[in-house]
């Protein structure tokens, strides 16, 4: 009778599982958070003797230039105050301009990041009045907005991964039986975020290094989970602001424009430019709008534009209105003497500060092409059409091929979200991964994106799952390379070595990590396997209906 009982019946209730299940999902997500939080803390304390210095050195003093130019646009006290820092902030970019030589400017912050680190350098300044400038102190201010970002990071992958996987029909666990779709979608989207959480390439770039190249990631996350949710206007939103903090985040959000598109839903795409449109231009508009006449032109636009939105009734009026206004503060600032140096400064001299093909140690097919002899800046095909020549160099090949491969992820995208397949995910990783393996011009630390968002495999499949850990382990060794390389302690030179020696090789690995990912993200199955695909197609459906759009 008990062997029976055992067997034949649940010991405990259905509303003591869910209690106990919820109190263990506390207990873990506690020791999860207070694990990395120290992790976080040891490896800030002992990774000092390697820390790369240039990149907190080369953050202070631009802040400590905006400093110089509130004074000097400022010399009574008010030069201190807020009001003065900002109105350095605002001039600083045109005076790097003029100052420049051969158009070097040495500063390629866009406009959210400088005014980041002017905030930094201020409360040093006023904290450390004789802080030497080679020798910035108080860094854990910056180093708590990474550990905030990274929170944030860990939870949109929470969230995403529960969506999709609670969305598809197929290809997500249905052990154990108990569990319901709900849990087993929260079970998957929690060890996401968990190895997302611990990342290691993302806790050494920022806290051992340290760098800034986590700020991006929330709002990309974020983004990806607006555009799944039909929110497209907030999705085009959240890039903007992204890209204002490192403009690297341009080269991947042609995603969210090519996605509906392949959809056919040009209205979406539409929402999603005006979304980006609009808060590039709440954020740059104090350059752009800078007379009396300018404002006056602009208030005259939106005057309009009401009127009309008022007077009609249009679907998401203040999506287009919001577009509108973005894109009247662009055209009335080019003609009426606006200042564009924040673009030329902060995104486009970027793209020419570092010519070569890669950057320090990176495993991607430009180092291969770097080491066949290839440099970024070869012809590989020039056309003459009467007096107009065409030159298409290594460089433009390049970032051609990438964005052909962002629009097949944005085609992949489409047809996982329309089949419910939970490999939207991995399309939605991709461009992250194609970027660092394709591009010339890339940084070593630039993996790390990819890294932290593959994560998401962990709700997709096994073989995606031991992928990503193979990305992190690489994207962890380039960091360390660079990181070691830089202070070339005797204890280290064989661990340099080591690194050097095995790039070609690590390289292409990746590439070939890169491609199953690029391959799962198109949804393309081989023909021997494509019977199997029409039986898992024929799943019975979960009755989720599509997300409402949005207001």
């Amino acid at each position: 009778m008990i062997a029976q009982s055992l067997l034949g019946r649940t010991i405990a209730s259905p509303r003591a599982r869910e209690v106990c299940l919820r109190i263990l999902a506390i207990l873990f997500i506690l020791a999860l958070f207070l694990g990395g939080v120290q992790l976080r803390r040891w490896i800030g304390e002992n990774t000092r003797h390697v820390r790369y210095q240039h990149d907190i050195v080369n953050a202070f003093y631009w802040g400590q230039e905006t400093l110089k130019e509130a004074r000097r646009l400022s010399p009574d006290p008010s030069a201190n105050s807020w009001t003065g820092l900002f109105r350095g902030y605002l001039a600083l970019y045109d005076r790097v301009k003029q100052k420049a030589y051969k158009n070097d400017y040495g500063l390629d912050y866009p406009p959210l990041r400088l005014l980041t680190m002017a905030i930094w350098s201020k409360e040093v300044r006023d904290g450390y009045p004789w802080v030497d400038n080679e020798h910035p102190k108080l860094v854990n201010p910056l180093l708590k907005i990474n550990l905030v970002c990274e929170l944030i990071s860990a939870a949109a992958i929470f969230f995403l991964v529960r969506l999709c996987v609670r969305r598809s029909l197929h290809a997500h666990s249905t052990w154990p039986a108990w569990l319901s779709l709900e849990q087993r979608a929260s079970i998957c989207g929690l060890a996401a975020a968990s190895v997302a959480w611990l990342e290691p390439s993302m806790i050494l770039d920022a806290h051992g290094w340290p760098q800034w190249d986590v700020w991006i990631l929330p709002f990309y996350l974020f983004a990806a989970l607006a555009a799944l949710k039909n929110r497209w206007f907030w999705c085009g939103c959240l890039l903007a602001l992204g890209a204002m903090l490192k403009g690297q985040l341009l080269f991947v959000a042609p995603l969210f424009l090519l996605w509906p598109l392949w959809q056919k839903r040009w209205m979406s795409a539409l929402r999603a430019l005006a979304g980006f449109t609009a808060t590039a231009a709440l954020i740059v508009s104090p350059w752009l709008l800078r007379t009396p006449g300018a404002w006056i032109a602009f208030a005259a636009v939106a005057g309009a534009s009401l009127l009309v939105a008022l007077r009609y009734k249009l679907p998401y009026k203040g999506a287009w209105l919001a577009g509108i206004l973005g894109c009247a503060a662009f055209v009335i600032g080019a003609f009426t003497g606006g200042s564009f140096a924040w673009f030329e400064i902060g995104f486009l001299y970027g793209t020419k500060h570092y010519p070569y093909l890669f950057i320090s140690s990176c495993y991607n097919l430009a180092s291969l092409l770097a080491a066949a002899g290839w440099s970024l800046k070869d012809n590989l095909l020039s056309a003459h059409v009467g007096s107009v020549h065409f030159h298409l160099t290594l460089q433009w090949a390049l970032r051609l091929f990438f964005l052909g491969a962002v629009a097949l992820c944005a085609r992949g995208a489409a047809r996982h979200l329309r089949n419910r397949d939970p490999r939207v995910l991995i399309a939605i990783t991709a461009p992250w991964l194609l970027m660092f393996a394709l591009l010339g011009q890339m940084h070593e630390r630039y993996l790390v994106w990819g890294a932290v968002v593959s994560a998401v495999a962990l709700g997709v499949n096994i073989r995606l799952s031991i992928i990503h850990f193979i990305i992190s382990a690489a994207s962890t060794a380039m960091i360390v390379h660079v990181m070691l390389v830089d202070k070339k302690l005797d204890a280290t030179l064989r661990a340099i070595d080591v690194l050097h020696d095995i790039r070609p090789y690590a390289s292409v690995v990746l590439l070939v990590c890169v491609t199953l990912y690029f391959w799962d993200a198109l949804g393309w199955r081989i023909p021997a396997f494509r019977r199997g695909a029409i039986k898992t197609a024929t799943s019975p459906s979960l009755s989720l209906g599509p997300e409402p759009e949005e207001a």
